[in-house]
């Protein structure tokens, strides 16, 4: 397949998602028509209006635990594409872990010196 039928190909799965989408957007249009009630724009919470801003701010320290969780979960995504080529790549697959896993831990380390596991 030359590099122009590939292109093709990609222009044309491109266009059928897009075409797919507005189909469903359309259908979606007519069949389920919406109704603009009073109640539908206040933020509310099980039926009782709330007495903070919609858009409030959320304290900093939480920002450290965001941190940590995408830090850890990153390494459990790379974790297992890894264990399934560990046999075949060998000893530098288990030296790139490591160098991986002592970044992690760094970061983890670094967290932890700065209070981001301590009860508030």
């Amino acid at each position: 397949m030359s590099a122009a039928q590939q292109y093709l190909l990609l222009l044309g799965i491109a266009l059928g998602v897009v075409c797919l989408v507005l189909s469903l957007y359309g259908l979606a249009r007519t069949l389920g028509p919406t109704r603009q009630e009073q109640g539908k724009d206040v933020p509310a919470s099980s039926g009782v209006l709330s007495r903070d801003p919609v858009w409030g701010r959320y304290h900093a320290h939480y920002y450290g635990y965001a941190l940590l969780f995408l830090a850890f979960d990153m390494e459990m995504a790379f974790m297992y594409p890894w264990a399934v080529v560990y046999k075949e790549v060998g000893m530098v697959a288990l030296l790139d872990m490591g160098v991986f896993l002592a970044i992690l831990f760094l970061g983890l380390l670094y967290g932890w010196s700065q209070g981001a596991f301590r009860r508030q």
